[in-house]
């Protein structure tokens, strides 16, 4: 970088200079590292313009704030609140929506990032060199200081992705990456805005005229907080695959909750032919039964798997349980109606039971998706 380009700050903290670069920093409980990576990322940066924006899904421990608060006396600083959404990758495209500066990174708020790397990302990408710099773990060494269950996710992914979606890239997982703007904006109308995989859903969906570059850095250990990805990365990386298959013509939890509702018609069907054959109870009766198992069945799966990501807990894991089995007991009463008919008038009870619980899917999926799993 020359000393006069025009983009570089020079009226100190309140200047309102474009940055050159926007950092973009998804945050959910990470108040006590947010003052801190604005101090890395200052000395990493001294002389550059730089803004950074954390985009935070309403923390209960006041990052949003914090945030706001740093940033009314720091221009450079600044703050997006979601409300009613969650998700790192929904957070991600936010945040490079909202930029303005030529180039965008992302970073993770926990510090895990060498953010010493920025300055190397953005001297590539201002020369021209690549569309796209990656902070790449694997690049000569073997995960930095993630666990071995995490590296080895990571690499089957990286496996997956240069057979199946003509990655490149040895760690399409990253959280850590920079790009110019203008090629984001180009390929953000075809993003998910669910999940954690971001980099390898940009990557994907880039075409092969755009420059890819990676660069090596040493993952740090976490100094506050806990981690929200672990062994997540492969589902994560799952729905990226899922998402080309279908080409993005359906929402990306809708194969889960498909899944997952597959596994509901097992659960129903068992306790049905259970309730028939060990009980003797009346056909309505044991339908009943085993519909309302499979509701709690399909609503703990769905919370681990398919809303992973706005995974409920405590109280609200508890409403949120009581406000499934409205929703769901709604489908069931065309559910149970129809499995009766169908009993009723052809005395085949796996057809009966497995048709009724078919009707409501669609029905439950979209009201779910609205109203329980919905970010608090």
């Amino acid at each position: 970088m020359q000393s006069e380009n025009p983009n570089r700050q020079t009226g100190g903290k309140d200047s309102a200079v474009v940055p050159q670069i926007d950092i973009i920093v998804p945050t959910y409980c990470e108040r006590d590292n947010v003052a801190l990576l604005i101090e890395k990322i200052d000395k990493a940066l001294a002389g550059i313009a730089w803004g950074i924006v954390f985009v935070d899904d309403n923390s209960p421990d006041g990052t949003a704030a914090l945030a706001k608060s740093i940033g009314a006396d720091d221009a450079r600083v600044r703050c997006i609140r979601r409300i009613g959404r969650r998700g790192l990758a929904g957070a991600c495209i936010e945040g490079m929506l909202a930029s303005q500066a030529p180039f965008v990174a992302v970073m993770d708020a926990d510090l895990q990032h060498d953010e010493t790397l920025l300055a190397q990302m953005l001297k590539q990408l201002s020369a021209g060199k690549a569309d796209i710099v990656v902070g790449s773990r694997y690049l000569g060494g073997e995960g930095g200081g993630m666990s071995a269950r995490r590296v080895s996710a990571s690499r089957f992914a990286g496996v997956v992705a240069r057979r199946l979606l003509g990655i490149t890239a040895t760690d399409p997982m990253s959280g850590f990456f920079a790009m110019r703007r203008a090629v984001f904006d180009d390929v953000a109308p075809r993003l998910s805005t669910q999940g954690f995989k971001i980099l390898a859903d940009i990557l994907s969906s880039v075409g092969t005229d755009v420059r890819v570059m990676e660069l090596p850095f040493t993952f740090r250990s976490r100094m506050h907080g806990t981690s929200k990805l672990d062994s997540k990365v492969i589902l994560d990386f799952a729905d990226v695959l899922l998402a080309r298959a279908v080409g993005n013509l359906v929402p990306a939890r809708f194969p889960y909750f498909m899944i997952v509702g597959g596994s509901g018609v097992a659960v129903h069907l068992i306790v049905l032919k259970l309730s028939l054959s060990l009980f003797a109870v009346p056909f309505l009766t044991a339908h009943i039964v085993a519909t309302m198992v499979a509701i709690a069945s399909n609503f703990f799966l769905n919370n681990m798997l398919t809303y992973r990501d706005q995974r409920l807990s405590g109280l609200d894991m508890l409403y949120g349980l009581l406000f499934f089995y409205v929703i769901c007991s709604i489908g069931a009463f065309s559910n149970i109606g129809v499995a009766n008919w169908l009993y009723a008038n052809q005395s085949s009870w796996w057809l009966a039971g497995l048709l009724g619980s078919l009707v409501g899917l669609v029905w439950n999926f979209a009201l779910s998706s609205t109203f329980v799993w919905r970010a608090r």
